[in-house]
């Protein structure tokens, strides 16, 4: 009863690791015969397991979505990831799953055989996090499991939002991804009304209920949800903008540009326009000079004064004997 035991859980392990499993291949993985696999897959039936069946030389079998959660068997690994996975979102920015998972965390550091839970205990006794310089916006679990669900079926959706300025809008849009970028999320999505892709601010979002009708998904812009977010997010939030002639190839500057930082347009083999933008000129100033190479800057004004300044400031401070 024990050898049957053990190997109906190994069996299972077996069927949560990939959709679909021939008899055979199960029968040699379990090192018993394909009658064998066949009377276990009906006692997992018994137990309540959906294990659906296939016929044929390309038959085999798949573990179906039950009313239960079957046992998941971990190997040491995964129940390691899962646990820091857990910790990591009982301090995150989705409101409400804390508790759930500081409840999840415990059930599994309970089982959790000796030398695993001191790995987990390290590296929950010995990391610590630099706390961050401005409050998160945490989102509701319910809105990113609704905003995904609509990407999912690729139906249209109806919110609204609340922008930057305070005000309150009614938009109509295709979603097409959620991003997660640094402690913020965003639904990447073609807005209907304006007929342009847009990114919004997950925690600004009251989606209406029920969704739209379905719609055919269309192609976003470079096909690269999260480079998309972060050109658009920063963009937005830039107090300054600059178009710069570089004087390099436009392949050597993306090189060293974070696609959050600004866009490179290739002009001739040697030069290229980079578009960036910052909070100061200041700080626009800092990421020119990191480039390390001639550029030419004929805007914004204030950008084109401050470096003037620094010209003279620099020069200055190497003085000739």
């Amino acid at each position: 009863m024990l050898e049957t035991s053990a190997r109906l859980l190994r069996l299972l392990s077996l069927l949560q690791t990939r959709r679909d499993w021939p008899g055979p291949e199960l029968a040699e993985r379990l090192d018993v015969s394909p009658r064998t696999v066949r009377r276990d897959v009906d006692r997992l039936r018994e137990l309540g397991y959906p294990v659906h069946a296939t016929t044929g030389t390309l038959g085999g079998y798949r573990l179906g979505a039950g009313a239960a959660l079957p046992p998941l068997l971990l190997d040491d690994e995964e129940a390691v990831a899962v646990a820091v996975g857990l910790r990591t979102a009982a301090t995150g920015t989705v409101t409400g799953i804390e508790e759930t998972s500081l409840r999840a965390l415990a059930k599994l550091e309970q089982v959790l055989p000796s030398r695993l839970r001191h790995r987990v205990n390290a590296l929950q006794t010995f990391t610590v996090p630099v706390p961050h310089d401005t409050p998160a916006a945490t989102v509701d679990p319910d809105v990113l499991t609704t905003l995904a669900a609509a990407c999912r079926d690729r139906e249209r959706l109806r919110f609204d939002y609340l922008d930057h300025h305070g005000h309150t809008t009614t938009r109509a849009a295709e979603p097409h991804r959620v991003v997660t970028w640094g402690r913020r999320w965003y639904l990447v999505a073609y807005d209907v009304d304006r007929q342009d892709w847009r990114t919004y601010r997950v925690d600004r979002i009251t989606p209406k209920t029920p969704t739209g009708p379905r719609f055919t998904p269309r192609d976003l812009p470079d096909g690269d949800a999260a480079a998309y977010v972060a050109r658009s997010a920063s963009s937005a939030a830039w107090r300054h903008h600059a178009e710069v002639v570089v004087h390099a190839p436009a392949d050597t500057v993306a090189a060293c540009v974070n696609p959050a930082v600004g866009t490179v347009e290739p002009l001739t083999d040697t030069t290229c326009l980079l578009r960036t933008g910052a909070d100061t000129v200041a700080a626009l100033a800092v990421h020119l000079g990191l480039l390390d190479t001639d550029f030419e800057v004929t805007s914004p004004p204030e950008l084109v004064a401050h470096l003037r300044t620094l010209a003279a400031r620099y020069a200055r401070a190497t003085p000739t004997a």
